[in-house]
């Protein structure tokens, strides 16, 4: 149980942070690289880089390498403890109109 409890714990802190709980909420809409969510939170690619290696660690994210391009989804199937908050995040989808192509490509 003690296990579980501190997984948890670390998933909560994950998310405590405004925009690692944005960055979820973009990957909620769809699979994303870095160039994009920078474009979106207009912000440096150095921050969200560090963002998403910390949902990378805690489990929150994949990553597929395509040519030189890293993607990134959700990885929370397993973790139904998430999807209530996932739910409740607004939708994302009038930022992601703020891209006029995808960058990486």
């Amino acid at each position: 149980m003690t296990h579980s409890i501190d997984n948890l714990a670390e998933t909560m802190k994950l998310l405590s942070d405004k925009t690692r709980l944005t960055i979820l909420a973009l990957l909620k809409e769809k699979e994303m690289c870095v160039c994009d969510i920078v474009t979106i939170l207009e912000t440096t690619q150095p921050n969200i880089s560090q963002h998403l290696k910390k949902l990378k660690v805690g489990g929150l994210v994949n990553e597929t390498r395509r040519a030189q391009w890293i993607y990134y989804s959700l990885n929370t199937d397993d973790k139904a403890y998430l999807h209530g908050i996932l739910k409740v995040l607004p939708s994302m989808k009038e930022e992601l109109k703020k891209l006029n192509a995808d960058c990486c490509n």
